[in-house]
């Protein structure tokens, strides 16, 4: 018999194999992109620590160096040195090409914002003697000599005219600025390159020179007195050029397609520039009258050419002679009074605030992307949808 014949509950079962539909999945697992692990940290420690020995050996007992300055300058660059030794020790050679340039990229940024602070504290600690008494914010400098104490005195007229005077500036160059980017990005013609020529060339006009060109053709030539707003002319010219620039960079980062959707709706070339071009640029904008307004605010030398200097509040930009912020820094930082110096730092923390402020608020209301309603403008839909959704009840 060459066959077993097994009864049918002997045979061994077959376990049937389960579909895979039907097998647990497997847990998912995070990668994760990028990131500092703990071998970057202890090397970047490992190399500082190390650096800063051999910087401290080097440059005070062996080679005959001195200044704070060059210690700083030899530690970065040690520092980088054995960053790279260290991580060609643990990764490859891409590997560590790529992490010193972020090193580089994250040590440049945090010396950016140092500086930064350092200089705001320094002014901070120098001004607050009489910043913090309110008489500097509330008063000007027409009743204080020299000798005069600390509690009397202070930089409202000087904070007044900086403010009128930027304003008009503002006010005259934006419009030019952005009308004069949008002749250049947009019409073009046989025009164009002698336009962006001169507003190349004007962007490195010297403060001085803009000031004296007021002071020849607005006060001596037609008449005017020194005033605040031969001021802003002279602030106009400095800030135009700047605003040109930067404009016409963000008018023509806006995609093609959007401004050939507008024709292909019918839409004119000014209606397309208006409503289509503008608005997309906005945020751009926003950040060329940044630019603008930084060049304009801290200005001195145009202004004392054209608006003069006085201890008296004077509130009308188009009479009388007006000093302005840096004015009044550049006034009474150099001389021998300890508490005149005091006052002009003080007025330099103001002057940061201002621009602070400034900016902000340029940045709240441009910095909206195109087709975000502001909050007033949502109010006023819903307020239209609800009387459309009752009369149609």
């Amino acid at each position: 018999m060459t066959t077993l014949d097994l009864p049918a509950d002997a045979a061994p079962a077959a376990a049937p194999a389960a579909p895979e539909d039907a097998r647990p999945p497997l847990p998912e697992r995070k990668l994760k992109l990028g990131g500092v692990t703990r071998e970057d940290v202890l090397t970047v420690f490992g190399a500082l620590s190390g650096s800063l020995a051999l910087d401290w050996l080097l440059y005070e007992r062996v080679l005959p160096f001195s200044g704070a300055f060059g210690f700083l300058l030899c530690w970065y660059l040690s520092f980088l040195g054995g960053y790279f030794l260290l991580g060609r020790l643990q990764w490859g050679a891409l590997l560590v090409r790529e992490r010193l340039v972020s090193v580089v990229a994250w040590s440049s940024g945090a010396l950016v914002v140092a500086l930064i602070a350092e200089q705001i504290g320094y002014v901070a600690l120098r001004g607050m003697d009489a910043a913090r008494h309110s008489n500097f914010f509330t008063e000007s400098m027409e009743t204080t000599a020299a000798l005069s104490p600390i509690t009397s005195g202070g930089a409202i007229h000087a904070v007044v005219g900086s403010l009128e005077q930027l304003g008009l500036a503002t006010l005259f160059a934006v419009p030019l600025g952005i009308a004069a980017a949008v002749f250049m990005s947009e019409v073009g013609g046989r025009m164009a390159r002698p336009v962006r020529t001169l507003v190349e060339a004007m962007t490195a006009l010297p403060s001085i020179v803009a000031g004296l060109f007021v002071l020849g053709v607005v006060i001596i030539t037609f008449g005017f007195e020194k005033s605040g707003f031969a001021a802003s002319l002279a602030l106009t010219v400095m800030m135009m050029p700047i605003v040109t620039r930067a404009a016409e960079v963000v008018i023509r980062l806006v995609p093609g397609t959007l401004r050939e959707a507008s024709y292909a709706l019918g839409g004119s070339q000014w209606r397309t520039v208006w409503n289509v071009v503008l608005p997309t640029a906005r945020p751009g904008l926003v950040t060329a009258v940044v630019l603008g307004m930084a060049r304009g605010v801290g200005e001195t030398s145009p202004v004392l050419l054209t608006a003069g200097f006085t201890t008296q509040f004077n509130g009308n930009p188009f009479s009388d002679r007006q000093v302005s912020l840096p004015l009044f820094i550049w006034n009474y930082v150099k001389q021998p009074y300890p508490d005149m110096v005091a006052r002009a730092f003080a007025a330099a923390l103001t002057l940061m605030v201002v621009v602070l402020i400034l900016f902000v608020t340029a940045r709240v209301i441009g910095g909206r992307r195109p087709g975000d309603l502001s909050r007033r403008q949502r109010r006023r839909e819903q307020v239209r949808r609800a009387i459309t959704a009752g009369s149609n009840r």
